[in-house]
């Protein structure tokens, strides 16, 4: 995962707890609620332009969530469009960071992503 997107998703965590999204009693859904409840990116040009800013090729991306897919679901379902993938890809790393910090409190969740 590019650093930029780390970057950018760690503080989505971050403002997501500062809102009030992510709670103790919630923990098992933090990453629904953080990347699956509503889209991350809208429309194909925010997501073409998220992309560019991320210095990410197009064929890069869809590779990377074709490659989850397949391992996770045994089929590759997801659009290629690019707000499709921009969100899918969003939704995958975001699991990784969340899983990463290996925690279900939100004091914790929150130490960990600061010292990333």
């Amino acid at each position: 995962m590019k650093t930029s997107i780390k970057t950018e998703l760690q503080e989505h965590i971050l403002d997501c707890l500062n809102e009030g999204i992510l709670t103790n009693e919630n923990f098992e859904d933090w990453h629904y609620h953080c990347f699956n409840e509503d889209y991350y990116i809208i429309g194909y040009y925010e997501a073409n332009q998220w992309l560019e800013k991320h210095n990410m090729n197009a064929f890069e991306a869809i590779d990377i969530v074709r490659e989850y897919e397949v391992d996770n679901f045994g089929v590759f379902t997801t659009e290629t469009n690019s707000e499709s993938i921009v969100n899918m890809l969003v939704y995958i790393y975001g699991e990784e960071i969340i899983q990463s910090t290996g925690t279900d409190c939100i004091k914790e969740l929150k130490n960990e992503l600061e010292n990333l």
